[in-house]
């Protein structure tokens, strides 16, 4: 295969989220032949009524899964769970029933918060969510980043050495983990 495509799922709608500034630093961080395609998660609310007939956003959102070599989730911790974004875009992903987006597929799950705790519990109830619809999702190492301000720089780049070094041995696993998947 030339190229993996990465379908990306930033769980902030926030113009300026610190999980897309994230997202973007780690997309420099990726192997030459990796490729990230982000999801646009602002799409209708999952509504079973629908399913047979997807609008159009989410069409495409089920279009970039299936076409994806992988997925990847950036996403921030909202109540200490997943954010309805990122919930919304599995539910529309599963459906219709027989047509599951998600099966099969190898995922990847990080996130940053302000928090000292990151993105830990998001992160867990995210991973329990995606076993179920028949994801496979890299276990280790895990990412619980604190955010601060400066950690990415308007080029997106992670300007911690410690943190660039620790972000970068994740993205060559899970690399290798979208490797081992469609080899």
């Amino acid at each position: 295969m030339s190229t993996y495509k990465i379908a990306v799922f930033v769980g902030s709608l926030r113009a300026a989220s610190i999980n897309l500034r994230l997202a973007r630093a780690l997309e420099k961080l990726v192997p030459p032949d990796f490729k990230f395609d982000y999801v646009n998660l602002d799409v209708p609310l999952f509504n079973q009524d629908n399913e047979n007939n997807l609008p159009p956003g989410v069409a495409k959102l089920k279009q970039q899964i299936t076409e994806s070599q992988g997925v990847l989730f950036v996403s921030p911790e909202h109540n200490r769970s997943v954010p309805a974004a990122i919930k919304n875009a599995i539910d529309w992903g599963s459906r219709p029933w027989g047509h599951n987006s998600w099966a099969g597929k190898a995922a990847g799950v990080l996130g940053t918060s302000p928090s000292a705790a990151g993105t830990a519990l998001m992160q867990q109830h995210l991973r329990n969510i995606l076993a179920a619809e028949g994801a496979s999702t890299l276990t280790t190492p895990e990412v619980f980043l604190q955010y601060s301000d400066g950690l990415v720089n308007d080029q997106h780049e992670i300007t911690n050495e410690g943190t660039r070094k620790f972000l970068q041995g994740w993205i060559d696993r899970y690399a290798d983990w979208i490797r081992k998947f469609n080899s």
